[in-house]
Formats: C-alpha cells, structure tokens, sequence
C-alpha cells in the first residue's frame, strides 16, 4: 500500500524525500527505510528508472520513540522535573514542578533557582548547591517557598549534567512536595508521645482510683448515717464533691492512656455539645452563637469523654477573649473522599467547628498544641488539648487547627458518623436498691475489701473476701460443693504478683458456666472493660463507685438475669 502511494507520487511530482516504508531485507527481516529518489525519463518523457538512496533508520525511529515515552514520562510525572543551566536560571520545568510552587511553566522559565527559597534556607541551599558542584549530586529534604510566600518541604535529587568530554553543561533536579508525609510523621510523633505519658497515666491512675475508692466509699456510707441537720453533714458534701472532682481530674489521665478506651453509646450529637459548651461558660463574659441542626447523623461515642473534649475547646476559646466576644459553635454532616482530610478514612462523619475571635496562636507554636504539657497560659497543666486529641484518635475520629495571630482560632473536629439508631432514653432511678444472697468479693487491697464489705452488708448481701483469683477460685469451689453457691462475683481485674480478673474468669466458666461475675477497675489497657460480654462478665464496675451505683448493678444481674 505505502509502495504504490510512493509511486503514484514519483509519477506526479518526479521525486520523493524522506519517505519511511516497512521494508524486507533479503533474508526476510523487516526494518525502516528512509527513501530519497527522482525519476530519471526517457526520451519520450516517460519513467526510465528511479535514482534514490534508502537509509535504515530503524534504531533512530527505535530511540525516538524511547525519547517520546521519556517525555511522556517526564510531563506526566508526579515529581517536579527541572533542568537548570550553570547560572541556575530555569531552562525546563514540567507541570508538576511549576503546579507545586504556584507558577506557570512560563512564569518559572529564566528564573533562578535561589528565588525559590526563603532567606532562612538560604544557607541550606547553598550547602546543597556546593556539594552538587564539587561531588556531582545532592539527595535529602529542602524547604522551598509557593509564589506567594509560603513555605513548605521537598524531598530532592539533584544531579550534574555534563556533556560527552565531562563538561558541566546544567544541573537536573527532581522535586517532591513532602507536606502530607511531614503531617503524617508529625502524627505519629504525638502518638508516640502518648503513648509513652499513657502508661505512666495508667499507673498512677491505677492506685489513685484505688484510694479515691476508698474516700468515696467512706464518705458516701458517713452520709447514709449522718443526720442531714447535723452542721458537719455539709462538710462530707464538700467533701465528696472535691473527690468527685479528683475523680473528673484521673479520667482527663486515662483518656490518654492505654486504660482510657472510651465506653461508647450511640448518641445524637446536637444537645451534648450545646449543653457541654453552656456549661463551661458559667459565669463567663463570652457567649456561643450556635449553628447546631437537630438532624446530625448519629454517631457512637462515649458521651463523657467527647463532652470532656467541647468543653475543653471551649475553655481554650474562652480564655483566648479576655474582653469577651462570641464563640461560633457549628456541627454539620459531612461525607470525606478518599485523601480528602488527612488520617480519615473516606466515609460519613459529622464535622464541629468551634470559632473564637481572640488573640489566635503563632504560627511555631501551631505544631505543638496538642503535645503533652505544651501551655502558653499562666496556669492549667498543658493536657486539656492532648487530651482531646486522645480522646478523638481513639474514636476513629480527627481534630485539627487553623488560627491567625490577631484574628482568633477555629478548631475541627471530625467523628465517624454510624448507621445505628439512638437508643430511646429511660429514667434512671437513684436509690438503694437492698437485695439478699452472698457476694464473693476479691480485692489485692484490703482497705477496699473492707469498704466493700461495708457497703455491700447495707445493702443485704452476706460477703466473702479473696485477696488474689487463686483464691477466689477456692472459694467458689468450696461453696459450690457445700450447696451454698455465690449469687455473684465481683473480680478486680488487676492484681499485681497474682491472678487478676482475666485469668480468674476462665477458670470461674468452667467450674460454673452460669457464674454471675463482675469486673472491677480503676484502670486497664485490657479490652475487657469495654467488651466485658465477650469474656463471660455479666456487668463492669468502676472505681471509685459509691453504694447505690453497686446496689443497682447487683439487683439487675441477681434479680433481673435471674427472671
């Protein structure tokens, strides 16, 4: 077909230039000719023969197209791609390179590399280019600046050009923006923080709920005897409150820690962030402006813990408009693309939005407000923002910030919305519930078994005490033989040197599959205390409790299982 065109065109104009054919050689292989001729006439006019030269030119086509794949490589790539000369004025850039600062390619060409650079990094730069010039190439992390001024890091390969007789001729520079992975390692370094603060959050929190157990215990049965008239009875209400209040201060610890996994529910969002946000603004000079629709997509949280994390934002703004001023609280129902908020899978989620006009925070001090005891504030510990960020990984959630000095802060807050409906709400009754049977009781500490003795005598039980699981396991044995069975079991989970909850329990199923045993603790890095169904609980019991808390849990698993 290309063979008959050729001649057609020989016969019209008398020559060809330059045609490529698929052409055979003789041994039957095929290559790219090149063909030049002209027709040489006879004397009639007519096509004697043809007078041309054919060149294979089958490895120049073979390298063009190399070249036309690199190219294509090269514009589409993802990585800046620039070629400087000596001078380092821009010679080449692809879109990516130019996309990542801002620019046009246009913009960019003829201009010299230093301007891409801040007056801070100017130094680093320089090293760069010097080990470029003297060693041939350069690798490793450099920040550069977008057209108007901001900053961000790269990741960069610079290498040498030079000519066939070693001749510098221009330096090649391929450029990645590393923003997202610096925000990511930035995640992980708080995590690991946390990580760390969190077991010795744990620990402490362990033995303080221990003793807060006690004081709590003790002045909650001091008020089931004392007479309400009696001068002294205000002060053992004083007194509680100030434990209760010791109590709110170890969650803020274990909310963090490996102990502090949240107890979740499903709830609606609207009335817990618009009564947590009026509540710590009492006696407040600043107010909320709400944008908080009734019909937010349900999400499933522990209520405590997310009304802990408004609160605390809350007081953040507040503290942030010493004349006053209003905080714009919004929440909405969002739904995140893939890589569309940084750490969140894509998904439904119902994104907060907490607004103050105060003084805002400097722009050094942004990736470091949510670092443990990090504070610019003449009082408070530092560990109101941590914990909120705890509070908000552990819920598959995010929190992030944007503040402008001068012009206030915004904080986001992002929670996994759930399919789930809200569970209809039902009164709770507070009274002592009284009941009969015998307890079996295992504590390491003795001054909780005595106070649960107490405790648990008020409210009819007869009580046995076991000190470790082994020998609670004997216990229940002895019982079970002689005919008078435990109605139920309340198990520490943590023993220190001995048999704890977990183990306990195991061994409790199978001497009694229907063993009716509670878990108690003040902390644990264990999932029982949130699944405690799966491990053949019936109920969990948190320290520190008071009496009528106990009651109530003991009649729904004696009396309500039993029906």
């Amino acid at each position: 077909k290309d063979r008959k065109k050729l001649n057609e065109k020989m016969l019209r104009v008398g020559f060809v230039k330059n045609e490529e054919l698929q052409l055979k050689r003789k041994d039957g292989t095929s290559f790219i000719g090149s063909v030049s001729a002209v027709a040489v006439k006879d004397e009639k006019g007519g096509v004697k023969y043809y007078d041309g030269i054919i060149e294979d030119i089958t490895t120049r086509k073979g390298m063009e197209e190399e070249i036309r794949k690199l190219s294509t490589a090269v514009e589409q790539s993802i990585d800046g791609i620039a070629i400087c000369d000596l001078e380092t004025k821009l010679t080449y850039v692809n879109d990516a390179f130019a996309t990542i600062h801002g620019y046009s390619i246009e913009e960019m060409i003829g201009m010299k590399v230093e301007n891409l650079h801040s007056e801070e990094q100017m130094d680093e730069y320089k090293k760069a280019m010097n080990q470029i010039k003297t060693q041939g190439s350069w690798l490793g992390e450099i920040g550069h600046i977008r057209k108007y001024g901001t900053p961000f890091p790269t990741y960069m390969s610079v290498t040498l050009l030079r000519n066939e007789d070693g001749k510098p001729t221009g330096i090649l520079a391929v450029t990645r923006d590393i923003t997202g992975r610096r925000k990511i390692e930035e995640e992980l370094v708080k995590i690991q923080k946390l990580e760390s603060i969190g077991m010795l959050a744990g620990g402490i929190a362990h033995d303080f709920n221990n003793i807060l157990t006690s004081i709590l215990g003790n002045i909650d049965l001091v008020k089931e005897y004392a007479d309400i008239k009696d001068k002294n009875f205000e002060r053992l209400i004083m007194a509680e409150k100030a434990a209760l209040e010791a109590k709110d201060l170890v969650q803020q610890l274990l909310t963090f820690s490996k102990g502090g996994a949240p107890v979740k529910k499903v709830v609606s969002l609207a009335k817990l962030i618009k009564e947590s946000a009026n509540f710590a603004l009492r006696g407040s000079n600043v107010r909320c402006k709400f944008t908080v629709p009734d019909d937010l997509w349900p999400v499933e949280v522990d209520e405590g813990q997310i009304g802990q994390v408004i609160d605390n934002l809350i007081i953040n703004a507040d503290q942030a408009m010493p004349e006053g001023g209003i905080i714009k609280v919004g929440a909405e129902n969002v739904t995140v693309g893939a890589e569309e908020v940084l750490s969140l899978q894509e998904g439904k989620y119902v994104k907060i939005t907490i607004e103050d006009q105060g003084v805002g925070i400097p722009d050094e001090h942004l990736p470091k407000i949510f670092d443990p005891y990090f504070t610019t504030k003449w009082k408070g510990s530092g560990l109101g923002l941590t914990t909120s960020y705890s509070i908000i990984k552990n819920h598959n959630g995010y929190i992030t910030v944007e503040s402008e000095l001068g012009a206030g802060s915004t904080f986001f807050v992002y929670l996994p919305a759930s399919e789930k409906e809200i569970p209809e709400k039902k009164a709770v009754e507070e009274r002592l519930f009284v009941g009969k049977g015998k307890i079996l009781f295992m504590d390491d500490e003795e001054s909780i078994r005595e106070l649960a003795g107490q405790m648990l005598t008020r409210c009819g039980y007869k009580v046995e005490f076991a000190a470790d699981g082994a020998e609670a396991i004997k216990f229940y044995k002895k019982a079970k033989k002689s005919g008078e069975s435990f109605d139920a079991v309340i198990i520490d989970l943590t023993v220190p040197g001995g048999m704890g909850g977990r183990e306990t329990i195991k061994k409790l199923l199978k001497i009694d599959p229907e063993v009716k045993a509670i878990v108690s603790s003040g902390y644990s890095n264990d999932p029982i205390m949130s699944d405690f169904k799966q491990y053949g609980f019936s109920g969990i019991l948190t320290k520190p409790y008071k009496t009528k808390e106990l009651s109530k849990l003991l009649d729904k698993i004696i009396t309500e299982e039993s029906k």
